[in-house]
């Protein structure tokens, strides 16, 4: 079976989380990836946060899955011939550089469009332009730029950042959708084109809601927040809402079964107003289907302190699985909280390839994800991430067909590695 973008070609000069994302997405489609890579170094991501000596990261290898790698040194003169040949046999150059490190490099767009005018040149940036675009952008700063830490968090508390990676791995899955859009519209232009993704825009798209909140407030009160039932006047700002629920149906994290000793044994619970009645059957309140004060959804409103108060005397009785076995039998929204080492164990994820565990030559077995998207007709296959310049000889030889005598000039030039020692005479 063929994969979706089989016949694709990726030059990969991304590094650390937000390219090498996209990237990863793209090979897991089917796309020939070849990760251009410092001699000697390579993605510093391969040394950091290492928890086996001398061996990748996982870091480095969670995000590099199905790819080849080559050593390039490209301020070298060999270099540069190896890179144009690269650019020249490459459907898609992808990058997340600082600004003007591509064009420091003697590669600005109007020359990689001259070499192949079929080109898709595609950037990840911190900011697009503006005063700060070229300002250098980490995933938290791409979180507070973009406006989610000032949303996130309690009221009374700092803004916070969220354990999601909506800053690196959100933007290279935005820049993963530019990349298919700009190949498909080649297919009948014929062009090359640039595509571009700044982090702080990203973020931005992921925290929509927010800024819908945002024009909301500018007419009344939010209701479905917390602090509107509570009384307390809201400012000229969207402000922080816990754990509150951002489409409008009342949502809060409850205590369950074990969570004085289980910092996870927690359920959201959603009070939708379709299964409202259900809901007070389940919690044992009937007669809250039809009392005044709690009938209607604006009714209880200001309620919802005592209201979830009682629901989490009654999610206390039980373990948060077993909560979210009785709510959906009844359709009522919910969900546990899940450890990442519940997560690592479900058998269903793994089923899935959602999670999949994944062996590597130096490493041994480790889990990783998967592709998050599934197509019927081009099933991902997870492969491991490749060792430093593990295949700059067989992409020389087999991708930009050089000759034995080429490829040993090349070696010998410093260009793939540090030149090699003349025997003495």
């Amino acid at each position: 079976m063929t994969k979706a973008l089989t016949g694709v070609r990726i030059l990969d000069f991304t590094h650390v989380q937000s390219g090498p994302t996209c990237t990863q997405l793209l090979a897991w489609f089917g796309a020939d990836v070849i990760k251009v890579e410092r001699p000697g170094v390579g993605d510093i991501t391969r040394g950091q946060l290492q928890d086996i000596p001398n061996v990748d990261s996982l870091y480095f290898t969670m995000l590099n899955h199905n790819k080849r790698s080559i050593t390039l040194d490209t301020k070298n003169p060999k270099g540069k011939e190896v890179l144009t040949a690269l650019i020249k046999s490459c459907d898609v150059l992808v990058e997340n550089f600082g600004p003007g490190v591509l064009d420091r490099m003697g590669f600005p767009w109007e020359k990689i469009h001259s070499i192949n005018p079929k080109m898709i040149v595609a950037s990840i940036k911190g900011f697009g332009p503006g005063p700060y675009e070229d300002c250098k952008v980490y995933e938290n700063v791409a979180q507070c730029t973009g406006g989610a830490a000032s949303t996130t968090g309690f009221r009374d508390g700092l803004p916070l950042v969220t354990g999601a990676q909506i800053g690196d791995s959100g933007t290279g899955l935005h820049l993963a959708l530019g990349i298919v859009t700009a190949l498909y519209q080649r297919t009948h232009s014929g062009k090359g084109q640039r595509v571009t993704a700044a982090m702080q825009d990203g973020v931005l798209n992921l925290a929509r809601v927010k800024l819908r909140d945002q024009q909301r407030l500018a007419h009344g009160p939010l209701k479905e927040y917390s602090q509107y039932g509570e009384g307390i006047p809201f400012g000229d700002a969207v402000p922080r809402a816990g754990n509150d629920s951002g489409g409008g149906q009342p949502g809060r994290i409850l205590k369950c079964k074990g969570w004085e000793t289980d910092p996870n044994a927690y359920l959201y619970f959603i009070t939708q107003a379709p299964v409202w009645e259900k809901i007070c059957d389940v919690i044992g309140e009937p007669g809250w289907k039809t009392h005044p004060d709690y009938a209607k959804p604006p009714a209880r409103l200001s309620r919802l302190n005592e209201i979830f108060a009682r629901i989490e005397q009654w999610t206390m009785t039980k373990t948060k699985f077993e909560a979210m076995e009785i709510l959906n039998k009844d359709d009522i929204p919910c969900g546990p909280i899940l450890s990442m080492k519940e997560i690592i164990e479900d058998q269903s994820l793994r089923a899935t390839g959602t999670v999949v565990e994944v062996d590597h030559p130096t490493r041994g077995k480790y889990i990783s994800v998967g592709n998050p998207i599934k197509l019927s007709d081009s099933p991902s296959e997870v492969t491991r991430s490749p060792l430093l310049g593990e295949h700059t000889d067989e992409i020389l030889r087999q991708v930009l067909g050089f000759s034995d005598h080429q490829v040993a000039e090349i070696h010998d030039s410093g260009a793939l590695e540090p030149a090699r020692k003349q025997a003495a005479e």
